[in-house]
């Protein structure tokens, strides 16, 4: 199978899709892999070590896109490569479709074959989305603690105080795997953390595991607005697969917050747990709204892209291989993982969520049915 691998063009996007060391595997596997010119120079990677790994370097986006069968990207495709995008190719990425419309009627219309990473689902884990939620959740909490300098806005809180002097305050919203990074991050900073979840089993097990400074709620509305009263940094990690972030943080819950507190929003991509949230790039990270610093980037590894690309890829390469050497119907016939990372086959949805996110029920069919 012909592999393409174009270069990101979102907005300080700086990952890409596959390392030098992913490309050799599928060349070793029988493969041709075609990377654009420059894909790896924002983590770091020349075209020269994708040339020695067996990889063929084209010279544009349109090239790569036109060749390959099957695209392996870390964003989802942007507006300038909707007409790229051929009928029956796959394309192998993050998606997050409940929160981006155009890019979901973009998909249908070109009839691509969706392949996305953040619904890919071993029993309750999802290997794809993790490396990322990893950099995010650690990510959380260094951003937090920036824009609470007074430089940027905050307040002037040092997250971990001083001899005499309290530390600030961090609540995370969602115990899964960004929540869990995050509180151990703030942890680390001698912040008091405070982490909320509907999960008594999830509770139970973070006690267990977390250090002394991280109280471990049931997040409930009368815990939540008592502790937004006192929270100077608010971490918002909440996931449903596929679907779009429930709005936890309502806009009268920010007359509550502290004036220069700092709101960062993980669920950015999935359309964020926060009512006052939309998405904001690397060259402008943050808006104001009621007194409140918002931090929203939807692609937050991307300022980390060489750890990011290499964790990234290390999770998806196995995948990658699988769907290239059996093909996409038979790889996700044989793998139920690979089955619920298929979000769209050829114009029908095989994503329920996606499908409920823009009332399309209508052209909706489960995937095994689809590739039956």
């Amino acid at each position: 199978m012909k592999i393409g691998c174009p270069r990101e063009i979102k907005n300080h996007e700086n990952r890409v899709g596959l390392t030098p060391n992913a490309a050799c595997a599928y060349v070793q596997a029988g493969h041709e892999v075609l990377v654009e010119s420059g894909a790896g120079l924002g983590s770091g990677l020349s075209d020269q070590e994708y040339v020695a790994a067996g990889a063929q370097i084209l010279p544009g986006p349109a090239e790569v896109w036109g060749a390959a069968e099957m695209i392996v990207k870390v964003k989802e495709p942007l507006e300038p490569e909707y007409p790229l995008m051929r009928p029956g190719q796959l394309v192998y990425a993050y998606f997050h479709f409940a929160a981006d419309e155009s890019l979901f009627r973009a998909c249908l219309e070109r009839r691509i074959v969706a392949l996305a990473y953040e619904t890919v689902q071993e029993g309750r884990a999802l290997p794809l989305l993790k490396p990322m939620s990893e950099v995010a959740g650690r990510m959380a909490c260094l951003m937090g603690a920036f824009y609470i300098s007074s430089p940027q806005g905050g307040p002037g809180l040092l997250p971990m105080g001083v001899t005499g002097v309290a530390p600030a305050e961090v609540l995370i919203l969602g115990g899964g795997v960004v929540g869990t990074n995050a509180a151990h991050i703030a942890a680390g900073l001698n912040a008091n953390v405070v982490l909320l979840d509907i999960s008594l089993a999830r509770l139970e097990y973070l006690d267990e595991i977390m250090p002394a400074n991280v109280l471990s709620l049931y997040n409930d509305p009368v815990t939540l607005e008592t502790r937004l009263k006192t929270a100077d940094i608010i971490i918002g990690a909440v996931l449903i697969p596929g679907a779009r972030a429930p709005r936890l943080i309502r806009r009268e819950h920010l007359k509550l917050m502290k004036p220069g507190s700092v709101m960062v929003d993980v669920a950015i991509d999935q359309g964020g747990c926060f009512e006052t949230s939309r998405p904001t790039t690397h060259s402008r990270p943050t808006f104001v709204v009621d007194e409140v610093i918002h931090y929203c980037v939807a692609n937050m590894p991307g300022a980390y892209a060489r750890t990011s690309t290499f964790a990234l890829s290390n999770a998806t390469v196995s995948y990658g291989l699988k769907l290239a050497a059996e093909g996409v119907e038979k790889a996700c016939r044989e793998s139920e993982a690979l089955r619920l990372g298929l979000n769209m086959y050829q114009g029908r949805i095989t994503c329920k969520p996606v499908a409920e996110a823009f009332g399309r029920l209508d052209i909706y069919a489960p995937a095994a049915e689809v590739i039956a």
